[in-house]
């Protein structure tokens, strides 16, 4: 059975920094990829990286200031967020895909999310 399980999600002020983590059993992927949706809104993409490689892309809105990572060993992918701003707040998911530069719906599987709350 494949999951991805989200992690690392909570509260901080505009300002800090949070990590989250996704970690994936029953697979590999060639490409994972970390989305947010907020209220009322259409998950959107946040950024993504190739398994082997470890190259990142990013939406503009949080470049300079999020950063992908993997652990191979662990199978797990990481956000790091940092200079949040109130405008972040949204559920956080990761998503995996077997294509190498997926698009949105290439994504097949989906972690829950967690949910990320930035004050100011």
């Amino acid at each position: 059975q494949v999951q991805l399980v989200e992690s690392g999600g909570g509260s901080a002020q505009a300002g800090g920094s949070l990590r989250l983590s996704c970690a994936a059993s029953g697979r590999t992927f060639n490409a994972m990829g970390w989305f947010r949706q907020a209220p009322g809104k259409e998950r959107e993409f946040v950024g993504s990286i190739s398994w082997s490689a470890g190259w990142t892309n990013y939406a503009d809105s949080v470049k300079g200031r999020f950063t992908i990572s993997r652990d191979r060993a662990k199978n797990t992918v990481y956000l790091q967020m940092t200079s949040l701003k109130s405008e972040d707040t949204a559920a956080y998911y990761c998503a995996g895909s077997s294509n190498y530069w997926p698009q949105f719906s290439e994504y097949t599987y989906w972690g829950q999310g967690t949910q990320v709350t930035v004050s100011s």
